[in-house]
């Protein structure tokens, strides 16, 4: 009879399989793994990576140092993006008068029963107990987005085609209750970035959404290392108040769709709930054309679904915030035994340090922690440390450093020579970095299938072959009728994409003529 046996031993799960004709070992840090619970074991990773933790309130998240440096990298990489752009920065109220949400119908009724209101002015002590009271003769909304109070000030700042187009970015939180929450992917409060543009032509707004699309896709990928694909949501999944919402979609490793950015063209929805008008230069007075755009930390919860693995979190290098680990080996007690190595270590670290990667100096550190060197090996590797140094005196002596990467497996370490490796860091790192994405977006293609029939869709999303699922592509109207189809089996219209928006053929669902091209997934 075959069973399983699982030991917790410091840091590390061993599981063992055991029956009459073999027994087999396998070393993981993170348990469950993927195969086993792919929920629970997202969840591990970020436990044993100490990126975040629930808090107090139930719905929101603490982030710990170390994800909040991943959230850092992300912002400056995408702000410098964002500037180069043509972008400003600023900011815009927390708290929004609940009438300036009331102007647009559309808008409110999106996002009516995700808002969190404030509705008094104070707290007093009655009975030993804190009560709210002086209550607002309006309440206020905590902002879900901030398309409201930014088009007011928008409707008093334009009055002249001169005054266009405008360009600002906000870096803020904003706040939508969520029943199901999961950290980073869905939490009622995270982080966030909102561009709001102001344009005196729908081809300018609408080229701005595109540009700014494109932004995002760059970033997933030259960045993140996360292949996506740029489409357009289908009317009834797009943005409230949006005339259309593009979107960049990737593919986790349980096949599900990840909405990792979106950009809005706006029309001039807004800009007439918000009064938001100017002369142009023939004399005339009209409204404007606005667009929204934004990605959240909902981005570090994709970098972990696609690239990390039973032993935790993997980095790519651009947003690793250390780059390069260096774990000095010695013997306690031997203090000249121990002073070599961290001379050795250091001297290594200084170099490396001085060397441009990505526009920055690199990010090296030495963790010289009085701890048991395998924990510290294994804390780099849960963390997701791109590249480790294992020095100890037998490297010295051969003038070379042990050098294992997270993109491989933990048991693949190699001798190199210590110049050798300082002037080829910089190649490696690219390494790592096309690595990962080239195999991500192997993955994403062999779990994306073309489906030309409503029986051959409905077998693709069968959830007793759930190795199946992934991204279907089909020829798709929408609306009532297809959304009731695919309900069922939990699965949205993600996008369509922009590289087949040209492509026309038959529904697959309705028979439809003339219908486009539709990719299909279930999601987070």
């Amino acid at each position: 009879m075959e069973y399983v046996r699982i030991l917790r031993l410091t840091s590390i799960t061993w599981v063992y399989y055991m029956s009459t004709q073999k027994i087999k070992a396998i070393k993981t840090a993170i348990s469950p793994t993927r195969s086993e619970n792919y929920p629970e074991w997202y969840q591990a990773v970020i436990n044993a990576s100490d990126l975040a933790e629930n808090s107090p309130v139930r719905g929101c998240m603490v982030i710990k140092p170390w994800g909040y440096a991943i959230w850092e990298n992300m912002q400056q990489i995408l702000d410098e993006a964002f500037k180069r752009t043509g972008h400003v920065n600023a900011y815009f109220p927390l708290l929004i008068p609940l009438s300036y949400l009331e102007k647009e119908a559309e808008h409110v009724e999106g996002f009516a029963k995700e808002c969190a209101i404030v509705t008094h002015t104070r707290l007093e002590t009655q009975d030993g107990k804190l009560v709210p009271v002086s209550k607002l003769e309006e309440p206020l909304i905590i902002r879900p987005t901030s398309e409201t109070i930014i088009g007011e000030c928008y409707s008093r700042w334009v009055q002249s085609y001169r005054d266009l187009p405008i360009l600002i970015n906000q870096w803020a939180n904003v706040m939508r209750w969520e029943m199901r929450t999961r950290l980073f992917l869905r939490t009622s409060e995270f982080l966030w970035q909102e561009g709001h543009t102001v344009h005196a032509t729908s081809t300018e707004a609408r080229e701005e959404t595109l540009k700014m699309l494109e932004v995002y896709a760059n970033f997933a990928e030259q960045v993140m290392a996360v292949p996506v694909i740029k489409g357009v949501k289908t009317p009834d999944e797009k943005f409230p108040g949006a005339v259309d919402s593009y979107t960049i979609e990737a593919m986790m490793q349980d096949h599900k769709a990840l909405q990792a950015g979106t950009s809005h063209f706006l029309g001039q929805n807004f800009a007439k709930a918000s009064n938001i008008k100017f002369t142009n230069k023939e004399g005339q007075v009209e409204h404007a054309w606005t667009t929204s755009w934004g990605v959240s930390t909902r981005l570090i919860g994709a970098l972990i679904m696609t690239h990390s693995d039973d032993d935790g979190l993997v980095m790519p290098p651009k947003l690793a915030p250390v780059q390069i680990i260096i774990l000095p080996i010695y013997k306690d007690g031997q203090d000249d035994q121990k002073k070599q190595v961290l001379e050795y270590c250091n001297e290594i670290k200084v170099a490396l340090e001085e060397q441009i990667y990505n526009h920055r100096a690199l990010r090296v550190k030495i963790d010289n922690r009085e701890i048991n060197a395998g924990e510290r090996t294994w804390d780099a590797i849960k963390k997701g440390i791109p590249i480790r140094l294992e020095i100890g005196p037998r490297d010295i002596a051969e003038d070379a450093v042990f050098v294992g990467r997270r993109d491989l497996s933990p048991k693949k370490k190699v001798s190199v020579n210590k110049d050798e490796f300082i002037n080829g860091a910089i190649k490696q790192l690219d390494e790592i970095h096309n690595h990962l994405f080239d195999r991500a977006y192997l993955y994403r293609h062999s779990h994306t299938k073309d489906i030309h029939t409503r029986a051959e869709f409905e077998e693709f999303f069968n959830e007793k072959n759930s190795q199946n699922s992934g991204f279907a592509v089909c020829f798709s109207s929408y609306g009532e009728e297809v959304t009731g189809i695919i309900k069922p089996m939990k699965v949205t219209a993600r996008c369509i994409p922009l590289k087949t928006f040209e492509e026309r053929g038959k529904c697959i669902f309705t028979g439809q003529e003339d219908c486009q091209k539709i990719i299909y997934a279930r999601s987070y």
